[in-house]
């Protein structure tokens, strides 16, 4: 990624994240003529150096075993993880709550599935629809443009399927299903399960100098080809090669600053290679470090004028937080067995995948949920085929254990549930009075709460996948969870899909921001991460977080420029 020297004008915008949002916001707004300066408490990173793709699993003694920073693997590009030395966050009494953060340019960006899905029409409106929750103030036409243009910037592929809550897209060809996926798609289709191709923020053709995918099916590792989606090189780098954005690295936000009259001034961060307290000015403020870290600096930022943070008089900052719900079961299938050898690759991410399918009116719950496929002979690494014990006759020793190995791989077949949390009073962030991080900083406390509509969608799911696995002729792995367990209902934060805590809404009683996620008590300051949505969706929200930045930032570019902030 080019790096620009760092320009000694003062700013007009501080961006505080360098992923989906702030990248966002600082190409949006650089393009736009205006002065950023972005700030990323990580260290650097470019996909297109930095990254272990095609790297062979037997060139590192871990065989690609997780590390402190990389859970998700040894060659996962993302460097971050639930916990980081020296960043504690706590958890209330009863709370089973982990927090996701990532610690590098690109920020999470580096580290998703590119399951990029727009929001539909209803998810806008949903307590008109159920009387749950709250609407949020604009509605799917106002964003639309913007997903059309982001589409068009990033890349994406897909079908159009003229579903009424799974908006078309501007989408470029899907790959074609691989084996276990064609056998999946048959099986829901004999249980009446909507099953399209998916929609992943990978190119199959190339555009804006960006090569298409060749299918190594290694995403997670970073792409040395720019063939899919991150932030660094498809909107920081374009952003630097103007002139107009100053990136600095490892700068750990403190505070927003702000004058006698109550407007931003800029932020206060602690140079993480010095220790030392900065202060960059800058007409408008941008918080995109995420949703709850973004919750984390307003509670921060007190002041005789904004006691209990800023932007807080409604007392609703770190209010209102969800998590996408999430539970799996895999399956080993017969029909996988014993197969002619052949090529499994494909992108880094499934080709097929399940959107919501029913009428909620029939069912004991709420809203709805995705299905993500997985399955296929992946690179065999660190882990492989653990548990060959659980197929009958697998295990043993020497050849027969060897060819178990051979006969079995790729015979496995998983789904996973990706549902929407409905925000409740229980289940909130707040500063903890006692404890600090490594820099003085007060951390988070969390307080999680799942409702019975979270628990009876996902004993939804667990039946749903055992069906279909039982359709595809194969046999689940695990027992059915019981209620006790929560049927099998992951950890607040597992699915790494925080949102809330900035609400936006017409209200300022009720909501921290207004619809162009502006504060409604400092009209300098804006959110670009999670953190304004009103509710949570079926739908991973990557890609309505860079809609929403877009839009947010072509306003700011033209209050600027009308003197309005």
């Amino acid at each position: 990624m080019v790096n620009l020297a760092r320009r000694s004008d003062p700013a007009d915008v501080v961006i505080v994240g360098s992923g989906a949002g702030g990248g966002m916001a600082a190409y949006a707004l650089t393009r736009a003529g205006v002065n950023v300066t972005l700030l990323e408490a990580g260290g650097s990173w470019d996909n297109t150096t930095d990254s272990a793709m095609l790297t062979w699993p037997y060139e590192s003694p871990r065989r690609g075993k997780s590390t402190a920073e990389r859970p998700f693997g040894e060659f996962d590009a993302c460097i971050g993880g639930w916990d980081i030395d020296g960043e504690p966050y706590t958890r209330a009494p009863g709370t089973d709550f982990r927090w996701w953060r990532a610690r590098m340019v690109g920020g999470r960006t580096n580290h998703w599935g590119r399951i990029s899905l727009r929001f539909g029409p209803h998810d806008f409106k949903r307590k008109a629809l159920d009387g749950l929750g709250d609407n949020w103030p604009i509605a799917y036409e106002d964003v639309a443009p913007y997903y059309d243009k982001i589409d068009r910037l990033i890349g994406i592929f897909g079908s159009k399927e003229n579903l009424p809550n799974e908006p078309n897209g501007v989408f470029q060809p899907p790959p074609k299903p691989r084996c276990y996926e064609l056998l999946v798609k048959q099986a829901a289709d004999r249980l009446h399960v909507t099953c399209i191709p998916s929609r992943l923020s990978i190119l199959t053709q190339p555009i804006h100098g960006r090569a298409a995918c060749h299918y190594c099916g290694q995403c997670n590792r970073g792409c040395k080809v720019n063939a899919n989606f991150t932030a660094t090189n498809v909107l920081i780098a374009p952003a630097l090669l103007t002139g107009k954005l100053t990136l600095v690295t490892n700068a750990m936000v403190r505070e927003v600053t702000i004058d006698r009259a109550g407007r931003a001034t800029g932020v206060v961060y602690v140079d993480k290679t010095t220790g030392a307290d900065k202060h960059v000015s800058a007409r408008v403020v941008v918080l995109a470090a995420s949703a709850l870290e973004t919750s984390r600096l307003l509670l921060n930022s007190k002041s005789a004028l904004f006691p209990n943070g800023l932007a807080n008089s409604s007392g609703t900052v770190g209010k209102y937080i969800t998590d996408t719900t999430g539970t799996d079961v895999a399956g080993f299938i017969p029909k996988m067995m014993d197969h002619v050898p052949h090529n499994h690759d494909g992108v880094g991410g499934m080709h097929l995948y399940m959107p919501w399918w029913l009428d909620n009116k029939t069912l004991d719950f709420p809203r709805g949920y995705h299905i993500e496929v997985w399955g296929g002979a992946g690179m065999p690494g660190y882990g492989f085929m653990g548990g060959i014990e659980r197929y009958a006759p697998g295990g043993g020793y020497g050849a027969s254990l060897k060819n178990d190995y051979r006969r079995y791989y790729g015979a496995t077949v998983g789904f996973s549930g990706r549902g929407e949390m409905i925000p409740n009073d229980d289940t909130y962030c707040e500063i903890d009075p006692r404890t600090v991080d490594r820099w003085g900083i007060p951390v988070l406390r969390f307080h999680w709460k799942w409702a019975d509509y979270e628990y009876k969608q996902v004993k939804h799911m667990q039946e749903t996948f055992r069906a279909l696995v039982a359709e595809l002729g194969g046999e689940v792995f695990s027992p059915m969870p019981s209620a006790e367990k929560g049927y099998g209902i992951a950890a607040g934060g597992t699915i790494i899909h925080e949102l809330g805590g900035t609400r936006m809404g017409d209200d300022p009683k009720t909501s921290v921001t207004n619809r162009w996620s502006q504060a409604h008590d400092c009209k300098n300051l804006f959110v670009a991460d999670g953190g304004p949505f009103v509710s949570q969706a079926d739908k991973n929200p990557t890609w309505t977080i860079l809609a929403l930045s877009l839009r947010t930032s072509e306003y700011i570019a033209d209050q600027m420029k009308k003197g309005g902030v």
